[in-house]
């Protein structure tokens, strides 16, 4: 039996208050949320899903060995743009080869945030 992937759909940010958290993402990517219930928040971002899951986990006790790159057009703006929001940088804007550029931050609760510019990147 074989398994067709279909790609990535959806990254999940675990946040203490939904309401402040929803409130925080919907500025800081500049959209609405399709989906609002008091146990789940989802918004589409360019086509993939930004989840908002109540958990009140500590910000030291979250995995760090998973990092979601979301696609931007210049990294160290978007860096910028988050860092205005209460973003703090964990990642400049570093070259990885030839023009990709990744930087990262976290959000308020911690959830680290990764940002890429990659004109090689072609959805199929």
């Amino acid at each position: 039996m074989s398994v067709k992937f279909l790609g990535l759909r959806t990254t999940i940010y675990k946040v203490p208050d939904l309401q402040e958290a929803k409130r925080w993402y919907s500025d800081a990517f500049g959209t609405k949320p399709y989906f609002d219930e008091p146990f789940y928040v989802g918004f589409n971002i360019a086509g993939y899903e930004l989840g908002l899951l109540e958990d009140d986990m500590a910000a030291a006790a979250k995995a760090a060995n998973v990092l979601t790159y979301w696609g931007v057009e210049d990294a160290a703006k978007a860096v910028a743009h988050f860092n205005a929001m209460g973003a703090e940088t964990i990642e400049e804007p570093t070259n990885v080869g030839g023009e990709i550029v990744v930087a990262a931050v976290t959000d308020p609760w911690g959830n680290a945030i990764g940002l890429i510019y990659n004109p090689e990147f072609k959805l199929p």
